[in-house]
């Protein structure tokens, strides 16, 4: 979701259970409860653009750097090509 001004005040009550999990997560990220529930909600109503977007991106960042570059088309389609030739032989 992009960025906007805050202008719209929400309250609401929780038990103690799932406000300690929101404190924690906050301090463990260094970040304001607010921030946690705002972000939360986010991803909870993330488009399906947008998650198709976050999961592309974290795929791309789990892939090895290492990984060899894909072959080049035309040399990979000639092959494809010599092989059905020879098959038809």
């Amino acid at each position: 979701m992009s960025m906007s001004v805050l202008e719209r005040r929400l309250q609401i009550l929780i038990d103690t259970e799932r406000y300690a999990l929101l404190e924690n997560e906050a301090t463990r990220r260094g970040a304001s409860v607010a921030t946690v529930v705002r972000e939360a909600i986010d991803a909870h109503f993330a488009s399906d653009a947008d998650a198709r977007a976050v999961a592309a991106r974290a795929l791309l960042d789990a892939a090895p750097s290492d990984t060899p570059a894909e072959p080049d088309w035309s040399r990979s389609k000639q092959h494809l090509a010599d092989d059905v030739d020879a098959r038809l032989a």
